[in-house]
């Protein structure tokens, strides 16, 4: 079984979202997917079966298997689009949060992704306390989102993980206006082992639709203001579903040699 290494939301190597992508006839066991997502030691493994003319789709941390995730949907995109069947200019992934379309534009992958809703909650001292630095406003939905005042705030955070694991929410984001994008964000997982994401895709369900209406306008950049650092352009389309796009690099392709 061959398997890919592609960081996403990126233009260079060795920077954005690595992911890992095992293109399979069959399923193995969800024992040993979880295995090898351990052994990766990834934010993601993905894992893709051919179905019905189209593929599905599974994502697995270093400890669970997860619901969405950005970075990984367009890696698998890029792998099967690039490496397993070149020349189409789209991909349909069935998951368990429902058909996600991808569509190639030159260089850039443009994922449909759901809108996720949030509502406002007070700003805590638990807060404070967790990511080092006083919020100025938050929103929950599946994820936290924490507003601070401005992207050096957002880079300087040295958030304890394990106040940010007791807090509300999947992930705990931190966004702020951006300096060279229209937002900055930080991404951290501890409920999943992940103490920071490099680059999130699915957190921007919460976080575009966030900027694109304090901004007004439907279209934003974003720039995940992690160490690696990654770029996503995103656009709402209506009021339930998010176009979000970027780049991908094939980092390597390995071959696994133990059975799943």
């Amino acid at each position: 079984m061959k398997q890919y290494i592609i960081d996403a939301f990126t233009s260079q190597p060795f920077s954005g979202n690595p992911a890992a992508v095992c293109i399979m006839d069959s399923w193995p066991s969800e024992a040993a997917m979880m295995l090898l997502a351990r052994e990766n030691n990834l934010s993601e493994t993905a894992f893709i079966v051919p179905e019905n003319g189209d593929w599905r789709l599974r994502w697995f941390t270093p400890t669970t298997e997860i619901e969405l995730c950005g970075h990984a949907t367009l890696a698998s995109a890029f792998a099967i689009l690039n490496l397993h069947a070149p020349g189409s200019g789209a991909v349909c992934f069935h998951t368990v949060s429902g058909a996600l379309n991808v569509t190639r534009h030159g260089k850039l992958y443009e994922m449909d992704f759901p809108q996720r809703t949030q509502r406002e909650i007070p700003v805590t001292d638990a807060m404070q306390r967790a990511f080092g630095a006083r919020p100025l406003r938050a929103f929950l939905g599946a994820d936290l989102v924490c507003l601070f005042e401005n992207e050096a705030q957002v880079r300087a955070l040295t958030p304890d993980q394990t106040l940010l694991a007791q807090l509300d929410g999947r992930i705990q984001n931190a966004t702020a206006p951006g300096d060279t994008a229209d937002c900055a964000s930080r991404s951290f997982v501890p409920k999943h082992g992940i103490p920071e994401d490099p680059v999130c895709g699915s957190a921007h369900c919460q976080i575009a639709p966030y900027w694109a209406h304090e901004l007004g306008r439907a279209a934003i950049s974003a720039c995940q203001a992690s160490a690696r650092g990654g770029r996503l352009h995103c656009e709402l389309r209506g009021s339930a579903r998010l176009a979000i796009s970027g780049e991908a690099v094939h980092i390597a392709t390995s071959e696994i040699h133990v059975p799943l």
